[in-house]
Parts: C-alpha cells; structure tokens; sequence
C-alpha cells in the first residue's frame, strides 16, 4: 500500500482504464477493525470529463498496474479503482457498495470480463471507476 498526499491527494495503491460500470446491492462484509456499517453514501460514477486533472494524471501514469487511489477536493472525494492492463477490451466494473463505518469508507467493486463469444477489441484496455461521494473526513478507505 502506497500512501502520499499532495493537494489532498491520497494514492493508495495501483491503477488502469474507464470501460463502463453497474450498480448492483446487498453484499455484506464483517471483519477487520471496523464495527459495521453505519450509512450507505451516495456516488456518482464520474466519466473523464469531469475528472480534476490533477487525478487525471496520477490515472494516466498507474493505469498499466492494479491500483486504488482517493482525491479529495473540496466537500468531494474521489475514489478511482483500476484493474491494469487487459488483454482486449468488453470489461465493465460493478459497484457493490460503498458505505461508511467508525473507522473507515469501505467501497467493493467487482470486474467483469467479455461475455464468451462477445465481440472485442483486440488492444490491450485499462478498466478503472472513478465514483465521486462526499468528503467524510480523513477516514481510511477499505477496498474488497
């Protein structure tokens, strides 16, 4: 785990390439040093247009690797999870949850790859989310 502020930007780890995304509900988690769940939050996914540059940037230079990287700007954070390079292209990302706890934002995201028989591009893609909530704080974030 990397960890590195500049401009209240936080990088916590690796990075990829926005495809599409989903929101499906109702998982659960436990564990960890957290004492559960004590809201659901509200997000937008956010397309590149309307990405600060600065975030924008830290994408471009991570996107081959895995990674998980939160920017906060303002009453917004930003939280941006890339699953490196990819083969071809047909993979979307599904938003789980993302929700609060005590200690920490907890957002779990799923990667789905093209459907057997799906039309693909045959050029290596980089898949990543960035989902936009409100600033809460300096809570650490948990990704599963």
């Amino acid at each position: 785990m990397i960890l590195m502020k500049s401009k209240k930007l936080r990088i916590v780890g690796f990075m990829a390439a926005l495809i599409s995304v989903c929101t499906i509900g109702g998982c659960s988690f436990g564990g960890g040093e957290d004492t559960g769940k004590l809201r659901d939050l509200e997000f937008t996914v956010v397309g590149e247009a309307e990405q600060p540059d600065a975030l924008k940037d830290v994408i471009e230079e991570k996107k081959t690797k895995p990674f998980q990287v939160s920017y906060t700007l303002g009453d917004d954070m930003y939280i941006v999870v890339g699953y490196g390079e990819q083969a071809t292209g047909g993979y979307s990302i599904c938003v789980n949850e993302l929700y609060e706890t005590d200690d920490s934002i907890v957002l779990d995201t799923t990667l789905t790859g093209p459907e057997q028989g799906e039309q693909t591009v045959d050029t290596p893609t980089y898949p990543y989310i960035v989902v936009k909530t409100e600033n809460t704080e300096d809570k650490n974030i948990k990704f599963e």
